[in-house]
């Protein structure tokens, strides 16, 4: 058995604590500013809103939790791991901590240079987007290398290293949405007007929201379709009639083999692919 034969179900069983903790705040903290939304009279739209801290603490929180779990199906040096989760969990933390303080100073966080701190604010969310996609970046080539070999980087059952794969490549697309509507934001700031910066630069949110969770949405889906054929009732308990109503429901999923859980996540990726491409269709409309 090679290190890429590990059974699946010791695979990515644990999220590291620190992980869980902070992604668990920062949910938190947009829950909570879902809740100052509420009570306060402004507007969801616009570059000073509390809709960032709100979509911004959601989406890191839960995009961190993911990556924590999804990093352990990666074939890769758990010293290279753990740091690059690391600086990931930080990087993360000065994101939506930047955006938040913007939110209540009362000014835009993204392309503010009006004064030297929004100026210095800016330049570290900036500098953090980058540090955003040189740490996914290299995640995602982990998992992409060696796919036509077959396991490649990626540990787990065949489903699973579908999911992920196809997870990682998703999240690649959204990257690079992310990095095109900052790199067009700064262009039409410094060229046209921060106002039109602001009400243009964000036309691709929906490809780079969809496509983002994709790398939990797909390998859940896998992990469940393997657990379910799983915990099915064996032919045993068929065969001597003693199978319950819920037993002879889980009996389907008994005839679901590692072929047919890669038939349904294929379909599963080609579904979720569609949908990234429709939302960037409405993005460019």
């Amino acid at each position: 058995m090679t290190r890429l034969d590990v059974p699946a179900a010791r695979v990515a069983q644990r999220v590291p604590g620190f992980v869980v903790l902070v992604g668990l705040v920062l949910i938190i903290s947009g829950v909570l500013h879902l809740g100052v939304f509420l009570v306060d009279d402004t507007s969801w739209y616009g570059p000073v809103s509390w809709r960032k801290p709100v979509t911004f603490g959601l989406s890191f929180g839960i995009t961190l939790i993911s990556i924590g779990w999804v990093v352990g199906y990666l074939e890769m040096g758990r010293r290279l791991s753990s740091w690059l989760l690391g600086v990931f969990t930080v990087d993360c933390v000065v994101e939506v901590g930047g955006i938040t303080l913007q939110a209540w100073r009362g000014v835009p966080s993204h392309f503010n240079t009006e004064t030297p701190f929004d100026r210095g604010v800016a330049m570290t969310l900036a500098v953090g987007g980058a540090v955003l996609v040189g740490t996914l970046g290299t995640y995602a080539l982990v998992a992409l290398r060696g796919w036509r070999r077959g396991a490649g980087r990626v540990r787990g059952d065949s489903a699973e290293r579908l999911a992920v794969r196809a997870g990682f490549a998703l999240l690649l697309v959204s990257l690079a949405s992310g990095v095109a509507m900052v790199a067009r934001g700064t262009i039409l700031f410094r060229t046209v007007s921060p106002e039109v910066a602001y009400e243009t630069a964000g036309a691709l949110k929906p490809v780079h929201g969809v496509a983002l969770h994709a790398v939990l949405v797909l390998p859940l889906l896998a992990v469940a379709l393997r657990r379910l054929s799983q915990a099915a009732p064996g032919p045993d308990t068929a065969r001597h009639g003693a199978a319950t109503a819920g037993e002879r429901e889980g009996g389907r999923w008994a005839r679901l083999d590692e072929r047919g859980r890669v038939r349904i996540v294929g379909w599963a990726v080609g579904i979720y692919v569609a949908c990234t491409v429709l939302a960037l269709v409405f993005s460019l409309t």
